[in-house]
């Protein structure tokens, strides 16, 4: 197995607007940094509605994780950022539209404020033997 770091960045998620990476893959898991809902061609906010925001996040996760050769059955970590627990039930009906089986383990909290005012921010880590 490599103990290398890789860097893993698609055109088909949006680009990072701070200093980080889309992904790192280290030794089998790779590391997915939070995603916010917005188009990553327009760089803006898919909508106000907190179900097409969470879609969106899992839009641009999915092409992350394809990107570094993975899936949702790899993810084993996700956290879920949420600006109102208010919002838990309708983001967990898109949550279970994603991992329909084998879920991974998750916290979710609610924040003061995500990055853009969106409702919803998901990071994952996933992992899958790489030799």
């Amino acid at each position: 197995m490599s103990s290398e770091k890789i860097i893993i960045n698609t055109s088909k998620a949006p680009e990072a607007i701070g200093p980080y990476n889309q992904a790192i893959l280290a030794g089998g898991f790779l590391y997915i940094s939070g995603q916010i809902p917005l188009d990553p061609q327009t760089m803006k906010l898919v909508s106000e509605d907190v179900k097409d925001q969470t879609h969106q996040v899992f839009k641009n996760l999915k092409s992350i994780l394809e990107k570094a050769d993975y899936s949702w059955e790899d993810v084993v970590k996700a956290s879920v950022f949420i600006k109102n627990m208010d919002d838990f039930g309708s983001i967990n009906e898109v949550y279970s539209e994603y991992f329909t089986k084998n879920q991974p383990a998750r916290e979710c909290v609610e924040v003061a404020r995500l990055p853009k005012d969106v409702q919803v921010e998901i990071s994952l880590i996933a992992w899958k033997d790489r030799k």
